[in-house]
């Protein structure tokens, strides 16, 4: 896995960031009324997939913050595929543009569940090993975490 320098490098990071910009140009075509309710819910949602996903970037030192920031994330990702049905079946969404969102969030579900069933691949150098310490490995993280907390 080449070096992460930041979240941007994440593939499911630039996929969902990606999508919550066409969710934001179609959504420039729905009604007025939908404004406050639809529009705006999709838009949120949609944009908190990628937020997520940065806050995990940045947590994952810690794995179960790692994991629960991308579970956030998936969450995020579904309630955007609700309103999607929703904007379908109000007809503001085509059918092909539909299954087209709809298809790049199952995808962004796929990577984030394979995100929190391995975060290890995501720790920072040096930090791999501590993801599932026990005997002498639990001694040299302690250790490293104390020494990497020292100034200087």
């Amino acid at each position: 896995m080449p070096v992460l320098r930041g979240h941007r490098d994440l593939k499911v990071y630039q996929v969902a960031y990606r999508l919550a910009m066409e969710i934001f140009k179609e959504t420039r075509t729905f009604p007025q009324d939908e404004r406050y309710s639809l529009t705006s819910q999709i838009r949120r949602s949609s944009r908190s997939v990628a937020a997520n996903v940065a806050e995990a970037f940045r947590k994952r030192q810690y794995p179960n913050m790692f994991a629960s920031k991308l579970a956030d994330s998936d969450a995020e990702a579904t309630e955007t595929q609700v309103w999607l049905d929703f904007a379908l079946d109000c007809g503001y969404l085509s059918q092909e543009q539909h299954r087209k969102l709809i298809t790049g969030y199952e995808e962004v579900g796929r990577m984030l569940s394979g995100m929190i069933s391995h975060p290890e691949r995501f720790a920072p150098s040096g930090w791999a090993h501590c993801y599932a310490p026990s005997g002498l490995e639990l001694v040299f993280c302690l250790l490293l975490s104390t020494y990497c907390l020292l100034p200087g």
